[in-house]
């Protein structure tokens, strides 16, 4: 008796194993766009680093990612349960925050790459250990606050996958994607922004005759590669903000939404583009618009305290 119970019991185990698996390849697939731009947005907030100072600050990130995750997770499911309608209206608030840091990080890049005397009279370059500790410092809290938006766009795609699961399963399927996630994206900034390393180390191989020449020809690509890489993702990073930002928004508001839906079944085959398109054009529009609203209210809080 008591060894049927114990085999019985494992026959439990063996199938919650398979739906929480199931739910987390679900959940997985339906975040790998958000993935993505995670993975440009966070490879951005590095850019501009020391070498040296590149993987402390990913780990910074990462153990700041972990804590965000740490309190989404009971957030969310206490919500879901509460409150749901809440949760379009925080992730619409992320959305226009994401937007508008997109468009600061754009006037960022054009200040900071004008050409001439003017690229060296405008440009802030931090010099001293202690300007490099802030800049530092702001760089980890900044990418912490994005990360936070779009470790909640996960964990909320997620939600909705397991929302008809026991409540366990939804736990236990909620903490395996935040950590998969969050192992993923970092693993990979961590590879990107030490490409030029593997670069300077496969140059220097000892290695002989053809295969010597191709692992140091490799080598020579990737430390001429890392930098148009990693420039690269700082641009992706930053149009990824509006995409995703403006995603929330569009998604968020039902007559935004189906007028998008129309449009994009009316492109046929350039749906997908189109769709894409559009939520990018609505979260440049928000992001300009709540700069604009910040700085206004900055000017007039300048004026009134004169």
């Amino acid at each position: 008796m008591a060894g049927s119970s114990f085999f019985a019991l494992l026959d439990d185990i063996a199938a919650l194993l398979d739906d929480i698996s199931l739910m987390s390849k679900v959940a997985a697939k339906k975040s790998a766009s958000v993935l993505s731009d995670d993975l440009a947005v966070n490879a951005e907030q590095v850019t501009g680093m020391k070498a040296d100072r590149e993987l402390p600050v990913v780990w910074a990130v990462f153990k700041g990612s972990l804590r965000n995750k740490a309190i989404l997770v009971p957030c969310a499911l206490v919500l879901s349960a509460v409150l749901p309608a809440a949760v379009k209206w925080l992730l619409m608030a992320g959305g226009l925050y994401l937007c508008y840091e997109g468009f600061e990080a754009i006037k960022d890049k054009f200040a900071r790459e004008p050409s001439g005397e003017q690229a060296r009279s405008t440009r802030s370059v931090p010099r001293t250990p202690e300007e490099l500790a802030a800049y530092e410092q702001r760089k980890v809290k900044g990418a912490i606050k994005t990360d936070f938006i779009l470790s909640a766009e996960i964990i909320v795609i997620t939600l909705n996958v397991v929302a008809e699961a026991p409540l366990h399963q939804q736990i236990l399927t909620l903490v395996i994607i935040a950590l998969l996630m969050t192992v993923g994206v970092y693993g990979l900034v961590a590879g990107i922004v030490r490409l030029d390393d593997a670069g300077f180390a496969l140059a220097k191989s000892k290695a002989q005759g053809v295969w010597g020449r191709c692992v140091k020809a490799l080598g020579r690509g990737l430390v001429s590669a890392a930098p148009l890489l990693m420039k690269a993702l700082s641009w992706i990073g930053t149009l990824a903000m509006f995409l995703v930002g403006g995603t929330f928004i569009g998604e968020g508001i039902a007559p935004l939404e189906h007028a998008i839906e129309s449009l994009v079944a009316a492109s046929g085959a350039w749906g997908p583009v189109v769709k894409y398109g559009l939520f990018g054009v609505i979260g440049a529009v928000a992001g300009c618009v709540v700069a604009l609203v910040v700085g206004g209210v900055s000017r007039l809080r300048t004026s009134t305290a004169h």
